[in-house]
């Protein structure tokens, strides 16, 4: 049996369309909105074969749960295509750039690590079972789709995929506000996974004695620490531009 739950929002459920059509069960639009937005997925969804259940806005407003839904849910299959890390690493035709988060718990942050980890290419987030959020529909939203195109991962023991992913010649760096060493002088275009911790906390302690390496964000003014999805986009930007200035 399908394991379904509800996700919403345009972004999300036109991409979930677009990307795996055959796992949205239906879609639920609000009768009272006919802009042009709404018909182009109205059309997206016949062309899927995807079935269109109209309903007014308060049955929306109880299914979201309260949440700004946009007049669009959807009923989807939760079965992740990409349940391990062998399956996108086996496929990839440039040094792997991964991301890893230690334990994030806010929805809203998972999303906008997810939207900066499609926006620089890494092919995959790797994220611990127990104590982090997982894939919400508020993660969903927020992502804009990006919940679709990068590949998340959890894993039972985060520690034990570090040292896998070492094993394999994947070079694993932490950010942590105490490195000596800043994320500008730290040079490494090859395999590479990058390491955040969750908000408030950072690193646990197990998984910074696991990287290899760790790196500061340089502060500049009175604030001690960044938001962790402004902190991931930071990292994964200097590690974009790192790649592409030896291309």
């Amino acid at each position: 049996m399908a394991d379904l739950r509800l996700i919403y929002g345009f972004h999300a459920v036109t991409s979930r369309i677009r990307q795996n059509p055959e796992g949205v069960m239906e879609i639920y639009l609000q009768s009272q909105r006919q802009d042009q937005r709404m018909r182009d997925l109205i059309a997206l969804a016949e062309l899927s074969g995807v079935r269109v259940i109209p309903v007014d806005s308060a049955r929306l407003d109880g299914m979201a749960g309260g949440a700004r839904h946009q007049g669009v849910a959807a009923r989807v299959d939760a079965a992740r295509r990409v349940q391990h890390l062998s399956d996108v690493l086996e496929t990839l035709t440039e040094p792997p750039l991964l991301l890893v988060l230690d334990g994030i718990q806010d929805p809203h942050n998972l999303g906008a690590c997810l939207r900066s980890a499609d926006a620089f290419g890494v092919h995959a987030v790797i994220a611990p079972k127990d104590r982090a959020v997982g894939i919400t529909a508020t993660v969903e939203k927020v992502a804009c789709g990006a919940a679709e195109t990068v590949p998340y991962i959890t894993v039972t023991n985060l520690a034990r995929t570090l040292r896998e992913l070492k094993d394999q010649g994947i070079w694993v760096v932490g950010a942590a506000g105490e490195a000596k060493q800043d994320l500008h002088s730290f040079k490494h275009t090859g395999p590479l996974a990058i390491v955040l911790g969750a908000e408030g906390e950072g690193l646990r302690r197990l998984t910074m004695e696991t990287c290899d390496e760790l790196v500061r964000i340089p502060m500049l003014g009175s604030v001690e620490s960044l938001n962790v999805s402004v902190s991931t986009g930071i990292c994964l930007f200097e590690a974009r531009r790192q790649r592409s200035v030896l291309a």
